[in-house]
């Protein structure tokens, strides 16, 4: 073991020894009164990995986790997410497009999921390409050229910055399908390119993607074999079942690839509530969307883990897994606390089957996270914010006050440049420890999978 690994696994035990409730961002998740040293000591055992399952809360800072804590626990309550063993916090800047030398301090989802995907930074925009534009190889891209079975799980769209940073190489990550292509010449099928986010994932050859995006995949191929085609027709020419609701994706068989397109754009929200509007809404609690109509990210998410498992079960190698609650953000950007919080509830359930697998499959590293953080805040009652506010009634029966401040009321609200949280649990567990870079999480899952460049 090198120096700088027995010192952050000596630095993960030293947190333990001592760590009381309010440690919760310091080094250890879901601490207690109780002594835990037994716990960490268990998690930062090193070991072989088989298996990687990493889930991105999209825009799920700490504000965002304590919110959906206490609207569904209590302030004393705690999430499945705050129980895994070891926390850090990972910082989460891009760089400046026309000055790379310089950092951008407010990362978009492109530039941040390219972060961990590649090990490089880059740009606002970028989908796994650096600054000048070259592509760099994805944990999705080795571990599949290792013999690693390989999923993607999101509820937006597949061809979005964080589904697509793992099996795409764009300038832009406007460049979803084949007709969205203005903004990646350079990429164009038309122009020699490898084609728009949706041609390559299909080309990647991932054993599962699970999302919206349907209509991204409905477009017209125009350029080489598939030309005047769909990206849904290459799709089943390379031996993908495609499955378009909850039904068809409990009834597909792990024997084969799987697409499932189960919206034509972002998957529907879990909960609805009163918008946040200048000077504020009266006390209300959030109520199921009756417009939801399925599947849920656990479905997808349970989906995926079995059969990535029954793929794997006679193999030499395991597999990797990415899962993304993706509209923690979007409704954040909506000034949407119910929204937010229900998306927040449904990835943490998420992270709760990933434990449950992990628990059975010791040899599993379960790595949870952010990509960056977000405008919402929980203030006073008191305070008479310029922005717009919701006051929802929490678990404990109390008040809480949602505020939304980073664009005028009407605009969308805006990604914050907060370091965010990283927890794990699982072998190689410690290397989350201390503070980080989100370009650090590229090592941790490719030296975890024993994968190269």
């Amino acid at each position: 073991m090198s120096t700088a690994g027995r010192t952050r696994r000596v630095a993960a035990i030293t947190l333990a020894a001592g760590v009381a409730a309010g440690a919760l961002g310091t080094g250890i998740a879901g601490a207690s009164n109780g002594d835990r040293t037994k716990d960490v000591r268990a998690a930062v055992k090193g070991g072989t990995v088989r298996n990687v399952i990493l889930l991105i809360g999209d825009g799920m800072g700490d504000s965002e986790i304590t919110a959906a804590r206490n609207y569904a626990k209590g302030a004393a309550g705690r999430l499945n997410l705050d129980r895994l063993p070891l926390t850090g916090a990972y910082t989460t800047y891009a760089l400046q497009k026309d000055d790379p030398k310089l950092p951008d301090y407010v990362t978009d989802s492109a530039a941040s999921g390219t972060g961990w995907a590649t090990g490089h930074k880059s740009y606002n925009g970028a989908i796994s390409v650096t600054p000048d534009g070259r592509p760099k190889s994805t944990i999705l891209e080795l571990a599949k050229r290792a013999g690693f079975r390989t999923g993607d799980v999101t509820t937006a769209e597949l061809t979005d910055a964080t589904p697509g940073v793992l099996a795409a190489h764009v300038v832009d990550r406007s460049c979803q399908g084949p007709g969205d292509m203005k903004a990646c010449p350079s990429n164009d099928k038309a122009n020699g390119g490898a084609g728009s986010i949706a041609e390559q994932q299909v080309q990647t050859g991932a054993d599962l993607y699970f999302g919206g995006g349907k209509a991204r995949f409905a477009q017209t191929v125009k350029s080489g074999r598939f030309k005047g085609r769909t990206v849904i027709d290459q799709a089943r020419a390379a031996g993908y079942n495609v499955v378009t609701d909850a039904a068809g994706l409990n009834a597909a068989r792990p024997s084969g690839k799987t697409l499932g397109l189960f919206a034509d754009g972002t998957m529907q929200q879990e909960l609805t509530g009163p918008a946040a509007k200048v000077g504020g809404t009266a006390p209300s609690k959030c109520t199921p969307n009756d417009a939801f109509s399925g599947p849920h990210l656990t479905q997808m998410a349970s989906k995926a883990i079995s059969t990535l498992d029954a793929q794997t079960k006679r193999a030499k190698r395991g597999f990797f897994l990415q899962i993304e609650g993706a509209s923690i953000d979007k409704r954040d950007h909506d000034a949407d606390p119910c929204g937010q919080i229900g998306e927040t509830i449904e990835f943490d359930n998420t992270v709760k089957l990933a434990q449950d697998y992990a628990r059975k499959h010791p040899d599993t590293l379960v790595v949870t996270t952010a990509d960056h953080g977000h405008t919402s805040q929980i203030i006073p009652l008191e305070a008479e914010s310029p922005g717009q506010t919701a006051t929802l009634i929490t678990a404990d029966g109390a008040q809480m006050k949602m505020n939304y401040a980073t664009n005028p009321a009407g605009a969308s609200q805006e990604h914050t440049g907060t370091q965010v949280r990283i927890a794990a649990s699982g072998p190689q567990a410690a290397n989350v420890v201390g503070v980080t870079d989100q370009t650090g999480l590229f090592s941790t899952v490719t030296r975890a999978l024993g994968v190269r460049r």
